[in-house]
């Protein structure tokens, strides 16, 4: 799947503090997209949902900026930009500035991240087989809002992730965004797609996998239009094995 890259966060660190790692988080990105799920490990709530490309810099590989089309921070204007190097253990160290959400005001502040690649546990389609995509929705509502879901899957894990915003210029500009629901699901032989987390007020109704016919999905082309649950997504993303 090398255009399917699943993982997790080890630590962070915003120097001179030492890591540690205060949620669970499981990114998810395909061709160019990803999804991208923060949780508290003392609440259980929420800590940040993103979503939006990731933009490898043409010179530099070790350079990947991110844009936030979806963020539960509020944070659209900005594009995270992180350099990351190997760590002799395999993992991945990312280093570079951000806004930090738990100060007050959200200054921008140096942070270092650790992240260890995951291989996408086996789906529905079995062993030797993985399907991977991320989907777009916008929905425009009245009064100039708009509905925006992001879908995400890497074999027998899936991210879904939706806001409404209020925008300008045919959507191009985010003013500002409502609290964002969010689903996570994993697969299991026996007991088929489970919900893990789910949050917000739109998080039950969310669209499932469980919702998803297997093959529907191996018909998919990328850049085409699809009906997930009565609704248009947009596959930005397909990655299949």
């Amino acid at each position: 799947m090398a255009n399917t890259n699943l993982s997790t966060r080890i630590s962070i660190s915003w120097p001179p503090s030492s890591p540690s790692e205060p949620t669970d988080t499981l990114v998810l990105s395909v061709n160019g997209w990803y999804v991208d799920l923060r949780v508290d490990k003392a609440t259980g709530g929420l800590d940040w949902a993103i979503a939006g490309e990731r933009l490898v810099d043409e010179n530099d590989s070790s350079v990947v900026r991110f844009t936030h089309a979806l963020d539960s921070h509020g944070a659209f204007s900005t594009a995270d930009c992180g350099t990351f190097s190997t760590l002799p253990n395999g993992d991945d160290l990312e280093v570079g500035e951000m806004p930090r959400a738990d100060v007050p005001g959200a200054p921008v502040c140096a942070y270092e991240e650790v992240w260890r690649t995951l291989v996408p546990p086996v789906g529905a389609e079995g062993e030797g087989h993985c399907v991977s995509w991320v989907l777009e929705g916008r929905k425009k509502i009245v009064g100039g809002e708009l509905v925006r879901t992001f879908l995400g899957r890497a074999g027998g894990v899936y991210l879904a992730l939706r806001q409404t915003q209020t925008v300008e210029g045919e959507g191009r500009h985010v003013q500002r965004g409502g609290e964002v629901s969010a689903r996570r699901e994993e697969w299991g032989v026996l007991s088929g797609w489970r919900d893990k987390y789910v949050f917000g007020p739109d998080g039950g109704s969310l669209p499932s996998m469980r919702d998803v016919g297997v093959e529907d999905q191996r018909e998919w082309k990328q850049g085409q239009t699809v009906v997930v649950c009565g609704e248009e997504y947009v596959v930005h993303g397909l990655d299949v094995a």
